[in-house]
């Protein structure tokens, strides 16, 4: 039953459009909610982001009502609560406040107020005969089947998942090489259950367009209303000797059960490990490892890591970061060969490099990228696929020249509109993206003829420090604005398009990625020229109009 509990500290609701206050409620021990004041109506909501519990005090909040969390850019609706943007699942809970007698008060159950959170709900008992099914366990099918059932969809939902797993948080897998599934699932496996949404551990072997139908290797086949791809991606194996998958102690990072014979490798640790490759995967769990007492060396082909992607500058903040906890940095390297151990030739015992250079290894990990997994999609003649192996599709995620078939996710090339992109067909590999497209397609199949909704992507690391990141430089750049401290590190680096900012990146200067990527849905984050003068972006207002 609901209850009054009085605000600490607060006598009215004397606040600013666009002010935030979290405070204290009386009568509930670590109890916190948020006031904000939005077109002139004050709302209370949950404190803390339903993701990570980031503080929302601490994030954007627009003239149109969204409350962007300050860390990985989710954003909540004010006035109901409700999840606008990945990566949360859950909406934040929303309060009856008032005034009287010279004091505040918001009137809810004390066991929502510390949940910090309204959980989604998803029953549904009876279901239709209408049936979407979707391919693939990851960040987009997640989007897609929670958003389809908390969106109202009643028909069936099955999922078709090679790993078999309930919906994970991958982005553990690098970070922190957690291999548990009761630790890293989403769910729990009776959400699923109330939901009525099935999932099926098997590998799809082929797809029957024009029949709506798709067949497995276990030899069953599944029919479908609406299709929804969402395979991901496959991680590649280097066509060196000792590194493609024919020597053991030699692993690619992608699955639970890449990360568990990772952690079965490592043991006790104290082991010679060898990264192969500088990018996100390969920096995170080398980082990741060299904080357990092992010796942890990077080989990459760029001179700085990730230098591709974030230049020379940046990278060269990461490595630092990275030497600080023990990391080996071997930049500019090139594999020859992976030799086997003197003690067991079936394994790994080093890597060496062009240059002559023999590193020991007790296991190798290679995190050289991933190719889309669409090889269930090589011979079929009712679709064409990209030349890197993607699927094309239009903004609304539906692949080019099929009717209720939808591509999301590591597997999709679709236009951008953000900054720089003017509808150019990308394919961006980030865990927000699959996730966002998951809930565009959800809307797409709940609200037929709706408009597709834009979104900015957000990325994030751990690399020493927490690294936030948005928009995208798929298109490329040709300059970096860096603001702050670099040393510390506390910075903010703007990649640049001549005059158009086209991604910023952070390190312990939040909310800017959150505003920045604010700025760029409404066309107003500032040019290269303005930046340079010394414009502070948190003190740019935001329209309330959106722009893509």
């Amino acid at each position: 039953m609901a209850t009054e509990f009085k605000l600490k500290g607060v006598t009215s609701l004397d606040l600013k459009n666009g002010e935030k206050k979290e405070v204290e409620v009386e009568g509930i021990e670590g109890g916190k909610v948020l006031l904000l004041k939005v077109q002139d109506e004050v709302h209370a909501t949950s404190a803390n982001c339903t993701h990570y519990g980031a503080p929302l005090k601490n994030g954007v909040l627009t003239p149109d009502g969204r409350i962007t969390c300050p860390w990985h850019g989710a954003c909540f609706k004010v006035s109901t609560g409700d999840v606008e943007d990945a990566p949360a699942l859950d909406s934040i809970s929303k309060y009856q406040v008032f005034e009287r007698d010279g004091a505040v008060f918001v009137k809810a159950e004390e066991a929502t107020i510390k949940a910090n959170k309204r959980p989604l709900n998803v029953k549904c008992s009876s279901v239709s005969q209408e049936k979407v099914l979707v391919i693939g366990g990851g960040s987009g099918t997640l989007g897609a089947i929670e958003g389809l059932r908390g969106g109202g969809y009643t028909g069936q939902i099955t999922v078709l998942s090679k790993e078999g797993f309930r919906p994970f948080d991958r982005t553990k897998l690098s970070k922190a090489l957690m291999a548990d599934i009761s630790k890293v699932a989403w769910r729990q496996p009776e959400f699923y259950k109330d939901a009525s949404i099935e999932i099926v551990q098997d590998e799809v072997e082929a797809v029957d367009f024009s029949a709506k139908k798709v067949s497995t290797k276990s030899g069953k086949t599944y029919d479908y209303a609406k299709l929804v791809l969402a395979t991901g991606g496959t991680p590649r194996w280097l066509p060196i000797e000792g590194l493609k998958g024919d020597l053991a102690n030699v692993f690619v990072l992608r699955s639970i059960p890449d990360a568990e014979n990772i952690l079965k490798a490592v043991g006790d640790n104290k082991k010679k490990i060898v990264v192969v490759g500088s990018s996100f995967i390969g920096m995170e769990v080398g980082n990741c490892l060299a904080g357990k007492d092992n010796e942890v060396s990077i080989i990459g082909m760029e001179s700085e890591p990730i230098e591709g992607v974030m230049g020379k500058q940046i990278g060269k903040i990461f490595r630092g970061l990275l030497e600080k906890n023990g990391v080996k940095f071997y930049m500019g390297g090139s594999v020859e060969k992976a030799i086997p151990s003197k003690t067991d030739s079936s394994k790994v015992g080093a890597v060496q490099l062009k240059d002559g250079t023999t590193l020991e290894a007790d296991l190798v990990i290679e995190g050289v990228g991933v190719a889309p997994a669409t090889e269930y999609l090589k011979d079929n003649q009712s679709i064409k696929l990209e030349k890197d192996g993607s699927v094309r599709t239009n903004e609304a995620f539906e692949v080019e020249g099929l009717k209720d078939v939808y591509a999301i996710g590591d597997i999709a090339t679709y236009p951008y509109h953000g900054p720089g992109g003017n509808g150019k067909p990308i394919r961006i590999e980030h865990w927000n993206v699959a996730q966002n497209a998951g809930r565009s397609v959800a809307r797409s199949i709940n609200e037929p003829g709706s408009k597709p909704k834009a979104f900015i992507p957000v990325f994030w690391s751990a690399l020493g420090a927490q690294l936030r990141y948005c928009g995208n430089t798929v298109g490329g750049y040709d300059d970096v604005v860096i603001s702050g401290d670099t040393e510390k590190p506390s910075f903010v680096a703007y990649y640049t398009q001549g005059e158009t900012v086209v991604a910023v990146a952070s390190m312990m200067k939040d909310p800017y990625m959150t505003q920045s990527a604010e700025l760029m849905r409404r066309g107003k984050m500032p040019s290269k020229s303005e930046l340079k003068k010394g414009v502070d972006i948190l003190e740019v207002g935001l329209p309330s109009e959106i722009k893509i």
